[in-house]
């Protein structure tokens, strides 16, 4: 609890002020809330982000923003993770910035990062700092830029926790709603049920992203080739696989290696603390 009065008492004692932090400050905090708005830039991995209703999965070289008061909590498990926040003061603007959303980090932003690389902590109105980044953040709105869909309901519900829990463990094999409903010990429609009030979305849909999200782990941190990641995640045909990969994160299974190879090989273009 100390340590996350720090962390909001640091990013709201200033209220004026544009704040950026580039050290993993918010990994495994409880839920908490800022005065002001955050940009979250991702690199190098895969972050995790809660909110009341949903699990956001946040894949390397993206962004989240994160509307002002909006409870959340961080959550990552790898090493090589390096994570930027910039926290903006409320500049009453509507639309896009009202709306918690997650975008691919475009070259230009890229560009304008690098170039502020070495910046850290608080800068106020009238620093070409404070404009610099204030024109930065009037950019994420400009690019109309398709948002990033794995987003996860969350429930409480201990029984059907534990069916999505079994479901992780099996994605490698042929699941079916009929399958799932018999092992619960439950009907078909009652199962059914179960998924479109508790998560608000179907039992296909629901593994699918599980499916994905299990995939672009496999892509981040093995060596399988795309056809072996397929089949460990449950798909017997490559196309699918691709097809519904592109579906969820608007880019191909390959496209999305090439990626990672190129943050492997290349140092990131921001200085760590």
């Amino acid at each position: 609890m100390e340590v996350l009065n720090q962390l909001i008492n640091a990013v709201d004692q200033n209220p004026e002020s544009i704040l950026v932090m580039r050290q993993q400050t918010e990994q495994r905090l409880p839920s908490h809330q800022h005065d002001k708005a955050q940009l979250l830039l991702v690199y190098g991995g895969i972050a995790y982000l809660q909110t009341n209703e949903r699990d956001f999965y946040i894949p390397s070289n993206h962004y989240i923003w994160i509307p002002k008061n909006y409870p959340h909590n961080l959550m990552f498990n790898t090493q090589d993770l390096y994570i930027i926040n910039i926290y903006f003061p409320d500049g009453r603007s509507s639309g896009f910035y009202d709306e918690l959303g997650i975008y691919p980090v475009s070259k230009l932003l890229s560009e304008m990062l690098a170039f502020s690389e070495t910046w850290q902590g608080d800068y106020y109105q009238g620093s070409w700092e404070f404009e610099f980044m204030t024109t930065l953040k009037k950019l994420l709105s400009k690019e109309n830029l398709k948002k990033f869909s794995i987003q996860l309901p969350t429930t409480d519900d201990q029984r059907l926790n534990a069916i999505i829990d079994n479901l992780r463990n099996r994605l490698n094999e042929n699941l079916s709603l009929e399958e799932t409903a018999k092992l619960s010990g439950m009907s078909v429609r009652s199962l059914t049920r179960l998924f479109q009030t508790k998560l608000r979305t179907t039992f296909v849909q629901y593994v699918k992203m599980l499916r994905i999200i299990r995939a672009m782990e496999l892509i981040k941190d093995s060596d399988l080739n795309m056809t072996e990641i397929a089949y460990e995640v449950g798909y017997s045909n490559i196309a699918a696989f691709s097809n519904n990969f592109r579906q969820l994160t608007n880019m191909r299974p390959t496209q999305f290696k090439v990626q990672r190879i190129f943050q492997k090989s290349a140092l990131i273009p921001f200085q760590k603390d």
